[in-house]
């Protein structure tokens, strides 16, 4: 495949994969939307079907690895690292790309959830309250965007991210999926229910980034989008889910070659 074919699919793919998934976030957290508080049931299917669309799209033009972390244990397990880069751009594009998508389709949800009253009175109670040099900056939408811990440890979050990541990578080479995705579309699929498992078992700390791009490109979405009362990015906790699951790749591609290869 070509550079181009490689980087049109990994945007593609990767934005629609974030509209999707972003888009069942705000669904269940934005109050006027008709999913309001559907739970946590509904994000991870959804987010499951995210993978799946995003995957069957793109897979003919790219191989369809929408994470950096994908793509860092197919490197290892091949060899092969120089279309690195092009993954790696047309993933943190596409993520942009699928962010400020979401946001364009729940532009009046947004609205009418930062400008509610209670909301505002919360939010300026709250400000009122903590002290913003020791205060974690993580605006209440910034979730539809990104992740966020549930329980604030750097060793704990960072293991979380590692691990789930570690699972996802290491199924997708064990399955020979990144080989062969535009004849397995059972192996997509297979994918997409180990994203929903991974987000029943190990998303309850950190909601399961388990994609730099994912995370990252979101969060650069919310920073920038002329958003009410949106609050901060959170940028500190911001490397983790960039660091961790780019860790997990690696371990997972090391583990494929130590113990399968």
């Amino acid at each position: 495949m070509s550079s181009s074919d490689i980087f049109i699919g990994e945007t593609i793919g990767t934005a629609v994969l974030i509209l999707l998934g972003a888009g069942v976030v705000a669904a269940v957290v934005l109050k006027r939307s008709k999913a309001f508080e559907a739970g946590w049931l509904a994000i991870t299917f959804g987010w499951g079907f995210a993978v799946l669309i995003g995957a069957y799209i793109s897979a003919p033009l790219s191989g369809a690895h929408l994470n950096p972390a994908v793509t860092v244990g197919v490197a290892i397990k091949s060899g092969e690292w120089g279309d690195v880069p092009v993954y790696f751009a047309g993933q943190m594009l596409g993520a942009m790309i699928g962010a400020a998508l979401a946001w364009l389709a729940y532009y009046g949800h947004f609205q009418a959830h930062l400008t509610d009253p209670e909301l505002v009175k919360e939010q300026a109670d709250h400000a009122g309250l903590v002290d913003r040099k020791t205060e974690p900056a993580a605006g209440p939408v910034l979730g539809v965007f990104s992740t966020g811990p549930e329980i604030r440890n750097v060793v704990q979050n960072l293991a979380t991210e590692i691990i789930g990541t570690a699972v996802l990578v290491l199924l997708i080479l064990t399955s020979g999926l990144t080989e062969g995705l535009a004849l397995s579309g059972t192996g997509i699929l297979i994918v997409a229910f180990t994203v929903v498992g991974i987000g029943l078992s190990l998303g309850g700390p950190t909601g399961y980034a388990i994609n730099p791009a994912r995370d990252l490109g979101p969060r650069i979405v919310h920073a920038l989008l002329p958003l009410p009362n949106k609050g901060g990015s959170d940028w500190g906790y911001a490397w983790i889910p960039v660091v961790g699951p780019l860790i997990g790749g690696a371990i997972a591609g090391g583990l494929y070659k130590l113990a399968f290869a």
